[in-house]
Parts: structure tokens; sequence; C-alpha cells
């Protein structure tokens, strides 16, 4: 409680926002830590924009949440099937469930399971690793792939702060000690399988909102990132896609080493297994020759939830899959999500993946394990869990939920609710967490998977006026 206490707390810095994160997530992210000493003068306590829980808030009771949200459930909007938990974060309690153990399309909801695993498998402080190693001719290069899909080219990239192709063509540069290279080979690998998960819809290919999933891409393969980032909220985060993301990447890569015409011609090979020094100055093959490494798993969770960044998502599931030793696919990355769910003591029956961004129609959740997901986050049980909560967007304020929670009936969740959305054509869900007017923090997950068509706005509405009445009761 303590630990959402503080990531939940949102408060004016100046003229920008920050996010108050608690010590040891400061110190994932890389900030400085409490109490080291720094040469600005101390700035005053912020003010809050967001309210932390009262851990000694009265629990709402079953009958108080049914009486607050059950005649909403029956809205037209919402279909024919409204799957829905609520429980209480601090004891875990369900305080109400309707098809709560349900298998129900999560759409982007999914997300939250990509971002529960990856952090239980891999460590919030983890980093994925792009390398460039000497190939088995003279003069070649091979640039590895690890996994990194928010790699940039430079300083422009998409992604801020991300590891950057121009630092690494550097560092090959100074490895090779003048020696020019005079090809490139990209090594993508170390992801299997197809590129595209086979239950997506046949727009998602060309639809700006996925991407061809390879080991090795920059900016999310996004053919022009700073019209990307530019036009981001305009778009709702649409971008071209690059069809073949690593030979994309290499093709860049060439340029920064100064390769041109036949010598930038790029393609794919496997980087050579190392057998020791050359006997000359030209390194051996197999000898790394440069190494860049992304942001760690914590931030780029909370840029995949923020934003609902689905290649991000992809590429953390992949994460989870070379964790646990499974094959990094669409196939083995859902499996090993379902390891890792097992592991946290979950019901890991009541999941099955096709994919970790939500994308896929084949996806089931039932909505009483994300709220499980969400109270084991936390609960404080897991405290490396605990950063999904920074990223989740805040109704009526950021991410996905900025612009909604703006009618009567719904702004008494404007500040309360942080929640993951997900839609599909005839699928909307919202899960995560909110603040009742008594101080209590609960989590919930609403999914609806057969919502009347063409009722994209009205849908959402009735979504949010659900979470609005547990915001704004005391529910007992």
């Amino acid at each position: 409680m303590a630990v959402l206490a503080v990531v939940v707390l949102l408060a004016l810095v100046g003229a920008g926002l920050a996010v108050v994160r608690p010590g040891p997530v400061a110190g994932w992210l890389g900030e400085e830590q409490a109490g080291q000493p720094t040469a600005e003068a101390a700035e005053p306590a912020p003010a809050p924009v967001l309210a932390g829980p009262d851990a000694n808030a009265p629990e709402p009771t079953p009958e108080g949440v049914r009486a607050a949200i059950e005649g909403l459930l029956r809205a037209p909007e919402l279909g024919s099937r409204v799957n829905v938990s609520v429980a209480d974060v601090t004891t875990g309690r369900s305080l109400y469930e309707r098809g709560g153990d349900d298998a129900t399309v999560p759409a982007s909801v999914t997300k939250l399971a990509t971002a529960v695993t990856v952090l239980e498998a891999r460590g919030p402080d983890h980093r994925i690793p792009t390398r460039v190693v000497a190939g088995a001719k003279p003069g070649e290069v091979v640039l590895v792939g690890g996994g990194d899909p928010t790699l940039a080219i430079d300083g422009d990239g998409f992604y801020p702060g991300a590891a950057r192709l121009d630092e690494l063509a550097e560092q090959v540069k100074q490895a090779l000690a003048g020696v020019a290279p005079t090809r490139v080979t990209v090594d993508s690998s170390l992801f299997s399988g197809p590129v595209y998960e086979p239950g997506w819809d046949s727009d998602i290919p060309t639809g700006g909102f996925g991407a061809a999933i390879t080991a090795l891409m920059v900016d999310g393969a996004r053919v022009d990132p700073r019209a990307a980032r530019k036009n981001f909220e305009a778009s709702h985060g649409w971008a071209e896609r690059s069809p073949q993301p690593d030979l994309a990447a290499g093709r860049a890569f060439a340029r920064l080493l100064g390769l041109s015409g036949a010598a930038a011609d790029v393609k794919r090979g496997g980087a050579p297994v190392p057998v020791g020094a050359a006997a000359g100055v030209t390194p051996a093959p197999g000898t790394e020759l440069g190494k860049v490494e992304s942001l760690p798993i914590t931030r780029l969770v909370s840029m995949m939830i923020t934003d609902s960044d689905n290649v991000i998502a992809e590429a953390l599931a992949r994460q989870v899959a070379l964790a646990r030793e499974r094959p990094a696919s669409f196939v083995g990355a859902a499996s090993a999500m379902d390891i890792v769910v097992g592991e946290l003591n979950l019901a890991a029956d009541e999941v099955t993946l096709a994919d970790g961004s939500g994308l896929s129609r084949s996806n089931r959740i039932s909505p009483s394990l994300l709220t499980d997901l969400v109270a084991l986050a936390g609960d404080g049980t897991h405290p490396e869990l605990g950063t999904i909560f920074g990223g989740l967007p805040v109704a009526g304020w950021s991410g996905t939920l900025g612009g909604r929670y703006r009618t009567d009936a719904t702004a008494g969740g404007a500040g309360a609710v942080r929640a993951k959305t997900g839609t599909l054509t005839g699928v909307h869900a919202i899960a995560g967490l909110v603040t009742t007017a008594e101080g209590r923090l609960l989590t919930f997950a609403v999914l609806t998977d057969r919502a009347p068509a063409g009722s994209l706005d009205d849908t959402r509405r009735a979504l949010d006026r659900v979470t609005s009445a547990l915001a704004r009761c005391g529910c007992r």
C-alpha cells in the first residue's frame, strides 16, 4: 500500500508533470535516490493532484458494490455479455463477480498480464542488448538483435532515452581501429516463428498499430519516427511500419558506418561463434565489436501500458519466453507467460494467450485473474511488480484515458481511476485501480466481448460510468 500511495501521486513540478516514485523504482529508472547529496537547493513539497489511498479507510461490502454497479451493467451499449470482477487490494477479498471466472476476450488489457510476467521473469532493471560482432568474412560486421523494440537510429528516435545505432557504430569504428567495414549482415534469429500472429485481424499488419515482430528493429518498426511522434495524439498512435524491420535497421546501420551503393546492401545471416583471438589485427569472427542496451524493463513496461504500444508488448512477451527458456515466438511467449502466472500462484487455467499485446481474438482472460494480477502487484509481496502502476493511464488525465471521464455521469472517476483499456471491434475492456470516496483502494476488471457494432464511444462511456460509480461510493 505504501508503494501504491507514492506511485499514484502525480505532482506539478515547475511547469512540468512528474510522477513521484518510491526509492527502489527510482533506482531502476536511473534516478537520484532520496538522501543523496545534490548541488541544487531542495524544492518545496509538490501539491498532490491525485490523493493516495487511505490504509484505514473502511472496506466496501459486497452488497454495497452490487448496489452501486449492477444496474449499470445492464446498459445496452455493453452488449449481451459483460463479465466483471471487483476486489479489495489490501485484503484481496472479492467484492463482486459476474462471470468473474469466465474466459473473455481481453483486447489490450492483455498487456497487464504481459507487464506482470515480464517484470517477474526478467526483473525491473533488466536491459535488452543490441550487439555487433565480427563476421566470418573479412570486412563483415554482424548486427545482432536482442529484441529491443525501442532501438533508435540516432538522438531523434521515437522513444525518449532509447539505445542508439549511431553510438553503436562509433563503438564498432573504434574496435576496428580505422579498418573500414565492407559489409553489414543482420542476425535477427533470436525470435522465431511467424512475424504476425495468425489470429490477428487481416488489417493489423498494414493497419499502423501492429508490426512484423523481429528481434531487430528501430523505433518500433516505424518508417518515419519523427512524423509518428509529432502526430501521435491526432493519429492515436498510428504509424506506417516497415514490413521487414530487421533489414531496415541493418540498412540504417550500414549508412552510419559509411557504406553506400552495393556495399550497403544488407542481408540476413547468423553471427559466427567466437573461436578465439585472431593472429593479426583483424578481429576474429564472433568477436564483439560493440554493444548498446535498452532502457530498463520497468521503463519499457510503462511505455507499453501508457500508450498501449503493441510492438513493445510483443517484444516483452518474448523476453518472458527467453527467461523461461522457451522459443522466442508467439507460441513460446504465450507458454512462458502461462508458466509465470502459475509461479505467482494465480489461476493459470483462467488465461489462454496467443500474443502479448491483445491484438489476437484468440486470447482469453478471466476478469478475476486480472484483478488478482493487479492486487498481487499492489499488496507489497512482490515489489518488483508495483511498477505497473506508474504507467497506468489516469482517468481524464493521461494516456488512453486522457479524453474520457468528461461527462456528468463519469466525472466522479476522473483522477480516481487508473486503468488499462482494451478495444477491438465488438470487444471493450477496462481493468485497473479505483479509489473510493472514502479512500479505499479497489481493483476492477470489466470486459465485454459482444458489444453492439458501431458503439465505440457509447460503450466506453458505459464502462466509465461503472468505474465512476465505484469512485463515488463508499459501497457499504
